[in-house]
């Protein structure tokens, strides 16, 4: 069987070498029963391609995507989820006539099939194969749609309160992940779900007489359950026992770190806890490891804007600073700016707190006050590495400032961010932590302001004509708006009925021009600085915000939002 496989393989990929045949062929040999996983391990092939191969081996039709268009979920009651995660399967019915399709990852599995099939009392089906993604993706869409959504679970809580707190009240199951626990299963279900929906944070926050559970998404918080007050204590400990956190201190702040997987998602998740009047107030921040870098051409940028930040990434030494407040994108923007300009014959590294994504070929170095490692002391160290690139997290005092900007004028590019409101203000923090005005004028070669705001969902926004009141709050700065066509958010459930769906940057790029330094000498003030810049041409983040709503990505009121001036 493992030739006739071969030998179909190698006619649907004809760029195969003899060499790599062989490979292959040894790692299922190694492995017979297993010869799907082996030959996905030898790395020489793709999922689909293996998959289309075992097809017409066995005669069994290969599919990309699952069509999840009007399927039914009842039968998610008659079979459990993680056996079909298990064995990576799933069944797809159609809410017509048409026969239930059983869709399998590895075709020497055949026999499940007919199990599952068995289970749900199917007289027929049809089989096809399908990556493990779909499956397992599929499989969370069906048990979730089917009721077992965090909201089920704390109506089943508040249905079945005494039993369940007597359940809890004895229990060591908070400590067993595969326990049946209703509130293991309800924190399992709020993460699952709030990846789903695209949240960065999980608030979890008591009051007096009620406990709330918010997520925020594209930057804005949204209330999503309101579980019973009683199982507070019980909720945060669970999470807390995720986290390797002392559930018995509830009167200090704690932080802590947890890994999850859902299908094929990692998510690291940061938990920050700290005592209230009402209880432990808990945040959980999620950061998808399994997400792939953007790239700038994906960022939403004007061409000016692309223009002048690819230059500004291929320079060969100063400082580049990107400003915002937190939660603005702004180390999404340099590790897409490193992930670009990262090559073989570069030596980049980054002290980071925390390191939020592994990136390959760049040496990363995670901040611990605890050991002594702070920015100011990696940094030190990180010069006598011989690095082309260096990037620094944040720079928060004189020393790490100082430090930046002696790299930048011995020949190093040095990327970095400060928390201030626009490019200008930039300088005025340097010259307040200490820095003097002829270092900063020396290394600094851009300062890059930036913000993100929320895309019009394009399912249900609203188009209407810009009239005076509009623009109001523009202090006059608007009016040759007024009569332009443009978009307003209304609501769907498409998009969670915010009117909005994904975000994307703006910008507002400061080149620190020879007339720039000059006033850098002289003065910080932030003003006089902006004034210099917008004469020589600088976009500020108000404009590069209305240049996206005419072209109907945003609205008005969410550019005012995000750039209060």
């Amino acid at each position: 069987m493992i030739d006739d496989f071969l030998h179909i393989l190698s006619l649907q990929n004809q760029s195969l070498s003899k060499e790599n045949i062989a490979k292959i062929k040894a790692a299922c040999e190694r492995d017979p029963k297993g010869l799907m996983e082996a030959v996905l391990d030898t790395r020489l092939v793709l999922e689909r391609e293996i998959l289309a191969a075992l097809g017409e081996l066995y005669g069994i039709s290969f599919v990309e995507t699952l069509g999840l268009q009007n399927t039914r979920d009842d039968w998610t009651i008659e079979i459990s989820r993680s056996f079909l995660k298990k064995y990576c399967i799933t069944p797809v019915a159609k809410k017509s006539d048409e026969p239930v399709v059983i869709a399998v990852h590895d075709p020497t599995c055949l026999h499940l099939a007919d199990e599952v099939a068995s289970l749900l009392s199917l007289e027929t089906y049809s089989l096809v194969l399908a990556p493990k993604a779909q499956i397992l993706s599929a499989l969370n869409t069906f048990y979730d749609r089917a009721g077992n959504s965090a909201q089920q679970l704390v109506e089943d809580i508040e249905d079945n309160g005494s039993i369940i707190f007597e359940d809890i009240e004895k229990t060591a199951d908070l400590l067993d992940d595969t326990s049946d626990a209703p509130v293991i299963r309800l924190v399992n279900h709020m993460i699952s779900q709030a990846v789903k929906a695209g949240a960065s944070d999980i608030h979890i926050e008591p009051f007096q007489d009620e406990l709330k559970v918010r997520y925020r998404i594209d930057g804005i918080l949204y209330e999503m359950l309101t579980p019973p007050k009683g199982i507070q204590a019980s909720l945060v400990s669970r999470v807390k026992v995720m986290a390797k956190m002392n559930i018995a201190e509830k009167r200090v702040p704690q932080d802590g770190r947890a890994q999850v997987r859902i299908g094929d998602q990692e998510i690291d998740i940061r938990i920050s806890t700290v005592p209230t009047s009402f209880g432990e107030r808990l945040v959980m921040r999620l950061l998808n490891k399994s997400g792939y870098f953007l790239e700038f051409s994906e960022f939403g940028l004007s061409e000016k804007n692309q223009a002048l930040i690819q230059e500004i990434i291929r320079q060969t030494n100063g400082i580049v600073l990107v400003t915002g407040p937190t939660g603005s994108g702004k180390t999404t923007t340099l590790y897409a700016g490193l992930s670009e300009i990262n090559s073989p014959d570069k030596n980049i590294i980054t002290i980071e707190d925390p390191v939020e994504y592994n990136l390959k070929g760049i040496g990363q170095i995670q901040v611990n006050a605890k050991t002594g490692v702070t920015f100011a002391r990696g940094l030190r160290s990180i010069v006598r590495q011989d690095p082309d690139i260096v990037l620094v997290g944040e720079i928060r005092d004189v020393e790490t400032a100082e430090i930046a900007i002696q790299s930048a004028l011995t020949g190093h590019l040095v990327f970095s961010t400060l928390h201030t409101n626009d490019s200008a203000g930039a300088i005025t923090r340097l010259v307040d932590l200490g820095v003097e005005p002829y270092l900063i004028s020396s290394a600094v070669n851009t300062i890059v302001a930036q913000r993100l705001i929320r895309v019009l969902c394009k399912r249900c926004r609203q188009e209407y004509i810009i009239k005076p009141g509009d623009i109001k709050t523009m202090n006059g700065a608007g009016n040759e708006y007024i009569g332009k066509s443009v978009f307003k958010p209304k609501g769907c459930s498409k998009c969670f009925n915010t009117g909005y769906s994904g975000r994307e940057a703006i910008f507002e790029i400061m080149i620190m021009t020879d007339d720039l330094k000059s006033i850098i000498l002289e003065t910080s003030d932030a003003n006089q600085i902006k004034e210099e810049s917008l004469r020589q041409g600088m976009i500020t983040l108000r404009q590069d915000g209305m240049t996206k709503v005419l072209q109907g990505i945003t609205s008005i009121g969410e550019v005012l939002r995000v750039t209060q001036e």
